[in-house]
């Protein structure tokens, strides 16, 4: 759709170079129609822009729209420049032809059809160009300019519909490789993230919350769906730097003293040069998240990052690691309840989290605790069956 809006306005730009060369070369014409009929066209070609651009509707409609839109300017172009349109006529066709949808050509091809046929004969009565022999009557109209151009036309839409047809196929195998290659990633990094979490006698669950989480405050920031997911699974990989820290500094049940707490704040470096030579989007995005999800907004964090400096998906980052490690149970602590660490967070903007990330968690808290419910730590639950039995 941002591809059919930008062709349309360099249409606009078309028929002010139009309205130009007309004025300019014919001047014994009626100025003021040729303007109201390139403004008329003008006009038209904004309706799908506004529907794109300004109210951004991604339903299928619109690509109807789009063609029907383009079909009325042609037509209108047609009557009052005649034979001067005609390499219009083709443009609805090549729009339908961007959308990759052979049900939109033939819709194109039967619209440009009528409308070559009906601007052919209005032509006789309304063109511009009086001495045109194309449009001297009615039978010279339908013969020698509409029915050339209907045969060009439909010839035309055959080849676009065999070439929307093979590359369709070709993009839907692709679609297809790229999805399988993205459940292989999220799988392997899924893995990973596991390894990563029993290390330290934790379950793959602390991922798989945080992962939901960062969902809840990617969406409620507005990002695309597709990086919203890139997100997501980078997220899991947050913490893959602890694969460096000691055991026994990982699962020491009582307060850290000041050298192991040194070494524990390693592992953001660490899991920055893991993922140091890892390429792509998602790699990209862990290698930050691993560095940076222990900044904080006051810059007395780990790194001594603040405010901006953090990017943007790691701000999100920290509020989602802190709500869950706060919420959940540790080898070195009991879980808070959620109305201890909601309070917590909400008193940390400012401080420890980004004011405007605090807020996106406050107006979606009621997402967080679903999340909390439906993945509740797995030794936990093992633990309450233990006891029942």
């Amino acid at each position: 759709n941002l591809l059919v809006a930008k062709c349309l306005r360099y249409t606009l730009y078309l028929l002010l170079i139009i309205w130009v060369f007309t004025c300019t070369v014919t001047r014994d014409m009626d100025l003021t129609a040729i303007t109201l009929c390139i403004a008329s066209c003008g006009i038209i070609l904004l309706i799908p822009t506004l529907f794109i651009n300004v109210f951004n509707v991604k339903k299928r409609y619109v690509n109807y729209i789009v063609v029907t839109c383009t079909s009325i300017v042609t037509f209108i172009l047609s009557s009052f420049l005649s034979n001067l349109a005609s390499p219009m006529l083709l443009f609805p066709l090549l729009l339908a032809s961007i959308y990759y949808d052979r049900v939109l050509i033939l819709y194109s091809t039967l619209l440009n059809t009528i409308s070559i046929l009906g601007s052919s004969m209005l032509a006789v009565k309304l063109s511009f160009f009086k001495n045109d022999p194309l449009v001297a009557n009615f039978e010279t109209a339908l013969i020698g300019s509409a029915l050339p151009k209907i045969l060009i036309m439909i010839f035309m839409s055959i080849i676009a519909y065999f070439i929307v047809l093979r590359n369709s196929s070709m993009l839907q195998e692709m679609f297809m490789y790229s999805n399988q290659l993205k459940t292989s990633q999220e799988e392997v990094i899924m893995s990973f993230a596991d390894i990563c979490e029993s290390k330290s006698r934790a379950t793959g669950e602390h991922v798989r919350r945080v992962s939901k989480y960062m969902r809840i405050l990617a969406e409620a920031s507005g990002f695309a769906s597709d990086y919203t997911d890139k997100v997501c699974t980078a997220s899991m990989l947050h913490d893959i730097g602890k694969l460096m820290i000691p055991e026994e500094i990982l699962n020491k049940p009582e307060r850290l003293n000041k050298d192991e707490y040194a070494i524990m704040r390693n592992h953001v470096l660490y899991g920055e040069a893991l993922l140091h030579n890892a390429n792509g989007d998602i790699m990209n995005m862990a290698r930050t998240l691993a560095l940076q999800h222990h900044e904080r907004w006051d810059g007395k964090g780990y790194l001594g990052m603040k405010g901006e400096e953090v990017a943007y998906i790691s701000r999100l980052m920290a509020l989602a690691d802190v709500f869950d490690a706060l919420s959940a149970a540790r080898c070195y602590k009991e879980e808070w309840s959620l109305e201890d660490t909601y309070t917590e967070i909400v008193n940390s903007s400012g401080t420890q989290f980004d004011p405007q990330v605090v807020d996106l968690f406050v107006k979606n808290y009621d997402k967080f605790v679903e999340v909390f419910n439906q993945i509740p730590d797995t030794q936990k639950r093992e633990d309450e069956v233990i006891s029942v039995d």
